[in-house]
């Protein structure tokens, strides 16, 4: 007795079959699509931490010291002089501290003294204040302590015309900490850097088109069939 034939699938199933490994793959371009937009945030915060330690590191610290001269008036001479006379100071003690050679008593170039120095003044009181950053505490006050030297010795020199004092008010201490940020606070602002700009990205991507289904193969080509010529009853004689 001989055993039975397997039986052969049905049309209707051979026809299913390329539909179904469409489907599948769709799906599967989907699935991919969504895990990678799920991990964009993640990756990006550590990308950011990753950068900012690196930055942390790499960077050399930076030491700030601020030293303070105030201008006051001479005797007889207008009070409201010496706020004018104050501003006009803060804009040039750079140029000034070039000219009186502050630069060869802190030890660096013009151009590293003008890149390092920076100057502030006060709205409520004749007060400059000189402010040297360096990779050194102790470079750092030397270089503030000398451009307000610099500008103490050129109110001496026009007192007679100004009818102000420049005078000393604080030298600058040797800083302590640095100001640039540790390898921890970059990194933090790293990481927040990189959720901020991952989130962004996933707010501003395109929005994709749905995907076609197939739900089968296309009918075989072939002649239409032609439709039948309408019918006429014949007249009777």
């Amino acid at each position: 007795m001989t055993a039975p034939l397997p039986s052969l699938p049905s049309l209707s199933a051979l026809r299913s079959l390329p539909s179904l490994a469409v489907r599948g793959a769709i799906g599967r371009l989907t699935r991919l699509r969504r895990t990678r937009r799920r991990w964009l945030v993640p990756v990006a915060v550590l990308l950011g931490v990753l950068g900012g330690t690196g930055y942390g590191l790499l960077t050399p610290p930076e030491y700030a010291a601020t030293s303070y001269v105030i201008v006051v008036p001479a005797a007889g001479s207008d009070p409201a002089a010496a706020m004018g006379l104050a501003q006009a100071y803060g804009r040039v003690a750079t140029d000034v501290a070039v000219v009186g050679d502050a630069q060869v008593e802190a030890g660096v170039t013009a151009a590293a003294l003008r890149a390092a120095v920076q100057t502030a003044t006060s709205p409520d009181a004749p007060m400059v204040s000189v402010t040297a950053r360096a990779g050194r505490p102790r470079q750092a006050a030397g270089i503030a302590d000398a451009v307000a030297k610099a500008l103490v010795r050129k109110g001496a020199d026009t007192q007679t015309g100004t009818g102000v004092k420049v005078l000393e008010f604080t030298r600058a201490a040797a800083p302590t900490v640095p100001v640039t940020p540790s390898p921890v606070l970059s990194a933090l602002v790293g990481g927040c850097a990189g959720g901020l700009l991952g989130g962004l990205a996933l707010l501003v991507r395109p929005r994709r088109r749905p995907p076609v289904e197939w739900y089968g193969t296309a009918p075989a080509r072939g002649p239409l069939p032609r439709a039948a010529a309408p019918r006429t009853e014949e007249a009777s004689v």
